[in-house]
C-alpha cells in the first residue's frame, strides 16, 4: 500500500501513531452531543432545532457546522409535508358560525383564540379518533379527547378539557364546518360557557391552518413512523406526545425556538415584572405628591 500511495513505510507507521488533534477531539464531542440531542427527539429535529438545544447548553454553534456534522454523522430531522386530508362530514342543514378569524392566526395572549379540529389514527383494530384545541399563542394543545366515531361527543369532550384547564373569560373557538361542530349540542355548550364559536369555510385546509399543522406535527413525527396493535397503545403513545413532548419540551419555530410551556411562563414572568414596575412607578407618584 506504502509503494501504492508513494509513501515510505516509517512514515506511514509514523502518520498512524499520531494522536488525534485538538480539532479532530472538538468534532467528536460536538458531534456526541447533537447525536444525543436528536435521539432525545425521537429523531425528529433538524439543524435548527438542535442548534437551539445547544445553545441552551451555552454552546454558540455556527449551523453550517451543526450541519456539516449532521450530515457526516447521517443525522437528519422529519420533513413535515401533510396531504390535506378530508375528515370534515358537513351537515348542508345545520347552520355555520361565522368566520372570525379570516385566516389570520394571531392572538396578543393566551386564552384569546383557540383552534380546533380531528384526525384519524390507524390501528391494527380500526381507526381511533382524536380532537384537540390548541391555542393560537402559544401553540399549546389545551383540550384534546379520544373516541370510537367522530361525533359531537368527541369535540365537546376536548372543549370541556380546555374549559376545565384554562378557565378562559370570553375566548374564540375557530374550527372547520364539520357536522360535530355545528351541532346543536356543541353550539350549546359554547353557549353555556361563553365561547364564541368560528368557523371557516369547507374543504379549505388554509382557513384551519394552525390546527393542520399541529396535525402534521404529530402525523409525521409519532403517527407514520409508529404501528400500534390496539386502540390503547394508539392513546398511550398520542397522550405521552402530547403531554410528555409537545407542549413541555417541543421546540416551535414561532416560539423563538421555546416550547408552549416555556412560551407561557416566560410570559408569566413578563406580566409579573410588568405589574412590580407599574406598582413602583405608583408608589414613586405617591411620593412625590406627598
Amino acid at each position: 500500500m506504502c509503494k501504492h500511495l508513494q509513501v515510505s513505510t516509517s512514515g506511514y507507521y509514523e502518520w498512524c501513531s499520531r494522536s488525534p488533534s485538538q480539532r479532530s477531539i472538538n468534532e467528536r464531542i460536538m458531534t456526541e452531543r447533537i447525536r444525543q440531542i436528536h435521539a432525545m427527539s425521537d429523531y425528529t429535529y433538524g439543524r435548527a432545532r438542535v442548534q437551539a438545544e445547544l445553545r441552551d447548553m451555552g454552546l454558540c454553534v455556527n449551523h453550517k457546522r451543526i450541519e456539516r456534522l449532521m450530515q457526516l454523522a447521517s443525522l437528519q430531522g422529519v420533513s413535515r409535508r401533510r396531504g390535506y386530508v378530508i375528515t370534515t362530514q358537513r351537515d348542508r342543514q345545520a347552520k355555520a358560525a361565522p368566520d372570525l378569524v379570516k385566516r389570520q392566526f394571531t392572538a396578543t395572549d393566551i386564552n384569546q383564540l383557540w383552534v380546533a379540529d380531528m384526525t384519524y389514527v390507524p390501528t391494527w383494530v380500526g381507526f381511533l379518533y382524536l380532537a384537540v384545541v390548541v391555542d393560537v399563542y402559544s401553540r399549546k394543545v389545551v383540550g384534546w379527547a379520544f373516541g370510537e366515531r367522530m361525533t359531537s361527543d368527541l369535540v365537546i369532550a376536548a372543549l370541556n378539557m380546555a374549559l376545565h384547564t384554562r378557565r378562559p373569560g370570553s375566548v374564540i373557538h375557530h374550527s372547520d364546518q364539520g357536522s360535530q361542530y355545528t351541532s346543536l349540542a356543541f353550539g350549546k355548550r359554547c353557549e353555556e360557557m361563553g365561547v364564541k364559536p368560528s368557523m371557516g369555510t369547507v374543504g379549505d385546509a388554509y382557513d384551519n391552518a394552525m390546527a393542520e399543522s399541529f396535525f402534521a406535527s404529530l402525523e409525521c413525527e409519532l403517527i407514520n413512523r409508529r404501528s400500534w396493535k390496539t386502540k390503547a397503545e394508539a392513546r398511550l403513545a398520542i397522550f405521552t406526545w402530547i403531554e410528555a413532548w409537545y407542549n413541555p419540551l417541543r421546540r416551535h419555530s414561532g416560539l423563538g425556538q421555546r416550547s408552549p410551556n416555556k412560551f407561557e411562563r416566560s410570559l408569566s414572568i413578563e406580566k409579573l415584572n410588568t405589574n412590580i414596575i407599574e406598582a413602583e412607578d405608583l408608589v414613586q407618584e405617591g411620593q412625590s405628591v406627598q
